[in-house]
């Protein structure tokens, strides 16, 4: 009795706390990423969340079209009640990783101007006519 006395004191006095990190990778890597409009960091990154539930997501690259979605931090099962307090009363660490991946997709080269159209249109002429026999 003494025993379970003391060990229920320890569980109650020595909790673990418990940790919540997302991990968000993309392809390709070095993109910037914000999570609710609040830049985090460039991928490979990670930061810790505290409310599991839908987040804003937003990568940049330069070469790359901006990435606005939406991902789901889904709670694994021990964080839903009652495990939920059995889980932050616990003197183990206990630790969530949720693990995002991105693919960003590269930008339409720029549209040219009509001078540059017409400025690569006279040299492959000027190229071709070079390479013809003069007209008798």
């Amino acid at each position: 009795m003494l025993r379970l006395l003391t060990l229920s004191l320890l569980v109650l006095i020595l909790p673990a706390c418990a940790s919540r990190r997302v991990d968000i990778t993309s392809e390709p890597a070095g993109a910037l990423v914000f999570l609710n409009d609040v830049e985090i960091g460039t991928t490979p990154c990670s930061a810790e969340f505290r409310y599991y539930g839908l987040y804003d997501v937003r990568l940049e690259k330069e070469g790359f079209e901006p990435l606005r979605t939406s991902a789901d931090a889904n709670a694994p099962f021990y964080e839903y009640p009652p495990l939920d307090l059995a889980a932050e009363a616990s003197p183990f660490p206990v630790s969530t990783r949720i693990k995002w991946h991105f693919t960003l997709t590269p930008s339409a080269e720029r549209t040219k101007s009509a001078e540059e159209v017409e400025k690569e249109l006279v040299e492959r002429a000027k190229e071709l006519g070079q390479r013809l026999e003069p007209a008798p």
